[in-house]
């Protein structure tokens, strides 16, 4: 199948290399303008108690929100100054109410909560108008200028400057990693196959693979909520997928010719070995993505769905643009070689490069002692993971933001200078025709242990909103406990209380992931264990794959702790810790690393079972195995820690999360358990590394996902003109 692809493509290259130009210029006019139609929420789960208790107050009560907070400070004046009510309430009051749908402020109120300790400063809440957030957004930018009072420092925060000020820095961080990371790419790419044709291929495919997901990404906002933080996996993924399999198609591509195979042959039988091994690999990523589907939170659907839009181009490209651009190519794919000017010799013909390569003699000085090497790798990896079972999660709030950006400034200031918890308070909507039924409910509520006030500040009909105030970080375990002993107070005879808020929306999205997590793990492995045996014909290959997975994951996870929930390393990475990870992380990173070491899984096993198939030798089909993938492994790993260590320095702690798992997960993948941990325990389990049930093997001569058993084309023994680099 995948040898007719590859003959199908050299002879329709043109057509195909013309249709890849207008895709990319079509991606790069329309998919690019994707960022203006994000979202940066989309964390709660829909059906949970929270979600419920906002759409019914919603529906009833009418929309509000801290869409903007307009924190007022005079270092002399108090609000108790009439110069100083002045100036607040005529600026709040000029400004236009088809913009502004409702405004709260201490002399609207007479809330203490929203006056500061020292009484010098004073915030109003400002609930715009629009139905999403990009109609908000543009009403905040028209009337940001306008805000401002005379005589009074003036600083705009709310949640739609924070979703506005992450926007515009995913958008900068994107700019700025695409800017940076192509000419280094380039450069290593460069030294990887000494040859500035070659090179370009890998890159070219990563810019189309990032062009088309941006495009699916656009297309996928008019169906469904999209989060802006999607964007940054469509990069990684998009950019370091294509690299990864540009490599592999490149470098089998360079091999066949050096065998003296023509242009057809040589793609054909590229396809029909890489281009499997490809195939493979981005089924087997996009299938880790698609478990991201099952949660509810428009959060992780939308990155599954980014990523699988990501993982399906690279994929596509490489197995039908890539093709095209080499048959084009041909030997003058070693064009522009820059050996020359370090006086390089060619790269060795492949029985030379076995016989004296350094992976080929690490993997034996390995399968030497596979007991020490296989105990000794066990070790550290699982007192690596170890910290994780201590950890807290958390949910987002400004401080994912640089220290500075002035809506985590206003955030703060609030938080330090004001009643605690003012701006997100935990609310009940109530439900009950019983007035009294309500003044018991709010009694009862007010006697729980944490709980500092509670007041009805809404009604319309039988629906109340009742305002709980509290001390402590929203987003801690504290908080929860509290929302959970708020949620156990009966509600009044006959009605409903349902328990919302920044807290209680915290509180369902961890039990949605807690209660899906399982189903997700499951989905990914079985789903991992059926490629991997459709792949190699082996049951023991996936579960030892899957279980070298989890030990990756594990060390990255534990990293996480200590440097993000424990604080380890913040001066260095610039970011304030919150003593907790945000709930959905760690289950992103196990979606994109779990398919990521796959990738690399079937990239190494791929060349074992080949020459395992040769020969029947399992250690030496291990020790030539890795050093045909070896160094395309670790190149890849190399190439993709680029894209990810310019997103690990990214300004939004959230995303500097994500980057810095992924680095660590890849790292360890891609050099301790390909490196060291598969030879050794491939050397302890010999031949029972192939074993399947008989009924199995019968099923897998019949359908596994393998070219035929004819032989490769025979060589050109004529001199290879691969050999005389083209310019």
């Amino acid at each position: 199948m995948f040898e007719r692809l590859g003959r199908t493509m050299v002879s329709r290259r043109w057509w195909v290399i013309g249709l890849a130009a207008a895709f990319l210029a079509f991606g790069g006019i329309w998919g690019t303008r994707v960022f203006g139609s994000l979202t940066t929420g989309g964390f709660d789960d829909p059906a949970g108690q929270s979600s419920r208790a906002a759409a019914r107050a919603e529906a009833t009560l009418g929309r509000t929100g801290n869409d903007a907070v307009v924190l007022y400070t005079s270092p002399s004046a108090t609000v108790d100054d009439p110069a100083f009510r002045r100036a607040v309430t005529e600026t709040l009051q000029a400004l236009p109410h088809d913009v502004v749908a409702r405004t709260v402020t201490y002399w609207s109120t007479g809330s203490p909560a929203l006056v500061s300790h020292d009484r010098h400063a004073t915030y109003a809440v400002l609930t715009l108008a629009g139905d999403d957030e990009a109609r908000r957004g543009e009403g905040l930018d028209e009337i940001e200028h306008e805000l401002a009072a005379p005589g009074l420092r003036t600083q705009v925060g709310g949640a739609t400057t924070v979703d506005r000020d992450i926007r515009e820095r995913v958008a900068a961080d994107i700019a700025f990693a695409e800017t940076i990371s192509i000419p280094v790419l380039l450069v290593l790419l460069v030294v990887v196959f000494g040859s500035v044709a070659a090179a370009s291929l890998p890159l070219a495919i990563g810019g189309l693979a990032i062009l088309g997901a941006f495009t699916a990404l656009r297309g996928m906002t008019y169906l469904t909520d999209v989060s802006v933080f999607s964007v940054n996996v469509v990069t990684i993924l998009g950019l370091g997928l294509a690299i990864d399999y540009g490599l592999f198609m490149v470098g089998r591509f360079r091999e066949e010719i050096a065998r003296g195979l023509n242009v057809e042959d040589a793609v054909a039988r590229t396809m029909a070995t890489a281009g499997r091994t490809v195939a493979v690999s981005g089924v087997t990523v996009a299938v880790s993505l698609a478990g991201l589907l099952i949660f509810p939170m428009a959060f992780l659907r939308s990155m599954g769905l980014g990523g699988l839009s990501a993982v399906v181009v690279a994929m596509v490209a490489a197995l039908t643009v890539l093709p095209a651009l080499l048959a084009v190519l041909g030997p003058r794919v070693e064009a522009l070689s820059v050996r020359r000017l370090f006086r390089r010799p060619p790269p060795a013909l492949p029985q030379d490069e076995v016989v004296h390569g350094f992976w080929y003699r690490l993997a034996h000085s390995i399968m030497c002692h596979p007991v020490v090497y296989a105990t000794g790798v066990l070790t550290v990896l699982l007192l690596a993971a170890a910290p994780f079972l201590r950890v807290e999660f958390g949910g987002i709030d400004p401080r994912v933001l640089p220290t500075g950006t002035e809506s985590r400034v206003v955030s703060e200031t609030v938080d330090r200078d004001f009643v605690r918890n003012g701006q997100e308070p935990v609310e009940a909507i109530v439900t009950s025709s019983d007035r009294a039924g309500l003044e018991r409910y709010v009694d009862a509520v007010q006697t729980v242990d944490g709980v500092s006030g509670a007041e009805v500040t809404g009604r319309s009909g039988d629906v109340a909103r009742v305002t709980i105030m509290y001390q402590g970080d929203p987003i801690s375990p504290r908080s929860r406990d509290l929302v959970s002993r708020i949620r156990a107070v009966p509600a009044p005879p006959g009605g409903e209380a349902l328990v919302g808020g920044q807290t209680a929306q915290l509180a369902d999205q961890l039990d949605a992931v807690g209660d899906l997590l399982p189903w997700m793990a499951l989905i990914i492995g079985g789903a991992g264990f059926v490629l991997l045996f459709l792949a190699f014909g082996s049951v023991v290959l996936p579960i030892k794959a899957i279980v070298m997975n989890i030990l990756s994951l594990g060390a990255s996870f534990g990293a996480l702790v200590l440097i993000f929930q424990d604080g380890h390393l913040s001066g260095l990475l610039d970011f304030t810790p919150t003593g907790t990870l945000e709930a959905t992380q760690p289950i992103l990173v196990l979606a994109v690393v779990f398919g990521l070491s796959m990738d690399y899984e079937v990239f190494l096993m791929s060349r074992i079972r080949e020459e395992y198939d040769r020969t029947g030798d399992n250690t030496a089909a291990v020790a030539v195995g890795l050093q045909r993938s070896g160094r395309i492994i670790t190149s890849a790993a190399l190439l993709i820690l680029v894209v990810i260590g310019l997103f690990s320095i990214s300004g939004i702690t959230f995303i500097k999360l994500i980057g810095v798992a992924m680095l660590i997960a890849v790292l360890v993948d891609a050099t301790i358990v390909r490196a060291l941990l598969v030879p050794a325990t491939m050397r302890l389990l010999g031949n029972a590394n192939w074993w399947a049930p008989a009924p199995l093997r019968r099923f897998y001569a019949r359908h596994g996902l393998r070219e035929g058993d004819d032989p490769p084309p025979t060589p050109d023994l004529r001199p290879a003109p691969a050999r005389t680099p083209s310019n």
